[in-house]
């Protein structure tokens, strides 16, 4: 049986942070699925499309890495594709806590499944997407935190706006 984990999150857009940690992740598990969250409650820069084919195209030199789209309960996704992790990407002290609730919360919902937190390179501890789209934004160069076909992008979306 493969061991399956599953990446989740906005990825908007997907950052050398992210891309560090699921090639981490795929070093520990047989399939790791970058799941893109499609979350009502936020108002994404790229939409569901645009992010998961950014996202393809940075993993495609991964072989185990594959890209979904879910919506609704994490672990309720994860037992449905038969997952036995999941991955979450620790910056910085100050994301422990949440990302702690949210483990112990998945682990109660269901105990089957493991939180595993993965640190990035310190080099991305302080990247996170959020910076990424602001620069952007200010016009400033981003070809140190995102892959140069998503700094591109970033470049047309804020032409447009």
């Amino acid at each position: 049986m493969k061991k399956l984990a599953i990446y989740p999150g906005t990825f908007d857009p997907i950052t050398f942070g992210h891309l560090d940690v699921i090639q981490r992740a795929c070093e520990l598990f047989d399939v790791v699925i970058v799941a893109v969250l499609e979350n009502a409650a936020k108002t994404p820069l790229f939409s569901k499309e645009e992010r998961v084919e950014m996202i393809k195209e940075a993993v495609k030199s991964i072989p185990n890495a594959e890209v979904d789209v879910f919506d609704g309960l994490l672990v309720e996704y994860a037992k449905q594709k038969g997952a036995i992790a999941i991955i979450r990407g620790l910056r910085a002290v100050s994301d422990f806590e949440y990302e702690f609730q949210m483990a112990l919360m998945n682990r109660k919902i269901s105990d089957g499944i493991t939180t595993v937190f993965l640190m990035p390179h310190e080099k991305y501890t302080y990247l996170n997407s959020s910076i990424v789209r602001e620069l952007a934004r200010l016009n400033a160069n981003v070809d140190d935190f995102v892959p140069e076909f998503v700094a591109k992008k970033l470049k047309e979306k804020f032409k447009k706006n």
